[in-house]
C-alpha cells in the first residue's frame, strides 16, 4: 500500500488528537511549573513531590485506566446512532468512577505509613505526607472529571476536555504562585500551597467540563436528567470487564515508572530529585503520544461500529507512523539538549545547594538520553493500546504489559539501578526494556488480531 494511503489521514488524525495532546500538555505544563515552583525551595521539597505524586499517580493510573472503557462503547453506539446504548454506557461509566474515586482516596489515606518503610530519606517523607493528604484527595474530581472526558471523546468532542482543563491549569499556576511563595499577603505554605492548587483546579475542571457539554446539543441529551441510580447489571458488568483490564494496563505501566521513583530515591534526594525532572519532562512528549492513542481508540471504535475492518487497520497504522515521526522529533531534541533542559527546574543562585544543584543536573542530563532513545518504544506502546481498546480487546493486552514492564523492565531496573551499577541511568534502562517489549508484542497482537477480522469479514459477504 502506498504511503499517501496512510498520511491522507494525518489530518483527521490531528483534528481529533491535538485537544487531547493540549489538553494533557496542560496538566504536565502544570506539573512543570509545580516542580520549577518547587525546585526553587530545595531538593529535598522537589523529592517530597516527587515522593507524595508516586502514590498518586498509582491512583490516578487505575481511575484513568478504568474511564477509559467508556470511549470505545460510546464511540461505537455514536457510529451506529444508537442514543440509548451511549447513554447508558455514560451513566454506568460515570457512576463506577465516581465510586472508584472515592474508593481510591480511601486507600491512599491508608497507604500513607508505607512511606516510612520504603528506605526514603526521613526529611523528604515528612515533607510529603502533608501534601499527598490534600492530592489524594484532588483524585475524586480528577477521575469524576475522567469519566466526562472519555464520554466526550467517544462522541468526537475532543474540544472541551481541552478547554476545561486549559482553564484549570491557569488557575493552579496563580494558586500555586501565590501559596507556594506567600505572595500579595497569603501565607508562604510551601508544597502545601502546590497541593491546595491541584486541589482547587481539578474541582472547577469537572464543573466547567459539566457546563460546556450540557450546552452543547449534540452532548446535552447524555450529560443531563441522568437517572444515576437506576442502573442494569449487564450494562455495569460490561463497564468492568472493559474498565478493570484497561486499568490494571495502566497499572502495571505506571506502576514501573513508579518503581522507578522508589528505586531512586534508596539512592538518595538528589537522585530523586533527578529522575522527577527527567520524568516529568519526558511526561510532557508522552501527552502527545497519549492524544494520539485517544484518537486510535475513537477512530478504530468507530470502525468497528461500522464494520469495516481495511479502513480500521489502515487508520490505526497512519496513526502509528504518525506517532513514530513526532517520537523521532521529540528524541533529536532530548538529545540536543539533554543539559539545558534540567537546568530549567534548579537555582543556580543559591549558594548553600550548589553542590546538590550540581549533582541534580547532571544526573537528569544523563537520564534524558536514556528518555530521548525509549521515545519511539513509548509512543508506538501506547497508541496500539489505543487501537486495542477501541477494539474492545482487553484481557490479552493486559497480560502483555504485566510481562513487558514487570517480568522484563522492573528486574532489569532493580539489579542495574543499585549504587555500586550503573545507579539512576540503570533504572532507566529498565524502563526502556519494558516500553520496548510492550511496544513489540502489543503491535502483533493488533495485526494479528485485525487480520483476522479482515478475513472473517471477507468470509461472510
Amino acid at each position: 500500500m502506498v504511503l499517501s494511503h496512510y498520511t491522507k489521514e494525518f489530518s483527521y488524525n490531528l483534528k481529533l488528537a491535538y485537544p487531547v495532546i493540549l489538553g494533557m500538555l496542560g496538566h504536565t505544563f502544570v506539573s512543570f511549573v509545580d516542580n520549577v515552583m518547587v525546585g526553587q525551595l530545595g531538593a529535598a521539597e522537589l523529592a517530597a513531590v516527587s515522593l507524595g505524586n508516586s502514590f498518586i499517580f498509582i491512583g490516578m493510573s487505575i481511575g484513568i485506566g478504568f474511564s477509559t472503557a467508556i470511549t470505545p462503547l460510546v464511540a461505537e453506539a455514536d457510529a451506529e446512532g444508537n442514543f440509548g446504548k451511549g447513554k447508558s454506557a455514560f451513566k454506568h461509566g460515570l457512576f463506577l468512577c465516581s465510586v472508584l474515586s472515592l474508593m481510591l482516596f480511601a486507600i491512599l489515606l491508608f497507604a500513607k505509613p508505607l512511606m516510612y518503610i520504603m528506605d526514603q530519606p526521613e526529611e523528604v517523607v515528612v515533607l510529603a505526607l502533608p501534601y499527598l493528604d490534600l492530592v489524594a484527595f484532588s483524585l475524586v474530581p480528577l477521575i469524576i472529571f475522567q469519566a466526562f472526558k472519555q464520554f466526550s471523546d467517544g462522541l468526537s468532542l475532543t474540544k472541551y476536555p481541552m478547554y476545561a482543563t486549559i482553564l484549570a491549569n491557569v488557575l493552579n499556576v496563580g494558586i500555586n504562585y501565590v501559596l507556594i511563595f506567600g505572595m500579595f499577603g497569603f501565607p508562604k505554605l510551601g508544597i502545601i500551597g502546590a497541593a491546595i492548587g491541584t486541589l482547587v483546579s481539578r474541582f472547577v475542571m469537572l464543573f466547567y467540563l459539566w457546563f460546556l457539554l450540557s450546552k452543547k446539543e449534540k452532548s446535552r441529551p447524555y450529560v443531563t436528567e441522568i437517572k444515576f441510580f437506576k442502573l442494569t447489571n449487564p450494562a455495569l458488568k460490561r463497564i468492568i470487564n472493559l474498565g478493570f483490564p484497561s486499568a490494571m494496563q495502566m497499572f502495571f505501566e505506571v506502576g514501573i515508572f513508579t518503581a522507578a521513583i522508589w528505586l531512586s530515591g534508596t539512592l538518595g534526594r538528589n537522585a530523586q530529585a533527578a529522575n522527577q525532572i527527567a520524568l516529568n519532562l519526558s511526561s510532557m512528549t508522552f501527552m502527545v503520544a497519549m492524544g494520539l492513542s485517544v484518537a486510535a481508540m475513537i477512530r478504530v471504535g468507530n470502525q468497528k461500529g461500522l464494520k469495516d475492518f481495511n479502513a480500521l487497520k489502515r487508520i490505526a497504522e497512519s496513526i502509528f507512523l504518525l506517532g513514530l515521526i513526532f517520537a523521532v522529533v521529540f528524541a533529536v531534541i532530548f538529545v540536543a539538549f539533554h543539559e539545558f533542559l534540567p537546568s530549567l527546574y534548579v537555582d543556580f543562585d543559591s549558594p548553600e545547594n550548589a553542590l546538590d544543584t550540581a549533582e541534580v543536573v547532571k544526573v537528569a542530563a544523563t537520564l534524558l538520553l536514556a528518555a530521548a532513545i525509549f521515545q519511539i518504544s513509548d509512543s508506538l506502546q501506547v497508541i496500539t493500546l489505543g487501537a486495542l481498546r477501541g477494539l474492545q480487546d482487553v484481557y490479552i493486552p493486559t497480560l502483555i504489559t504485566f510481562i513487558a514492564y514487570w517480568l522484563i523492565g522492573f528486574p532489569v531496573s532493580y539489579f542495574l539501578g543499585k549504587s555500586d551499577a550503573y545507579g539512576s541511568f540503570g533504572i532507566w534502562i529498565g524502563l526502556l526494556a519494558g516500553l520496548t517489549a510492550a511496544a513489540i508484542l502489543l503491535y502483533i497482537r493488533f495485526n494479528y488480531l485485525t487480520k483476522k477480522l479482515i478475513v472473517k469479514s471477507a468470509q461472510s459477504i
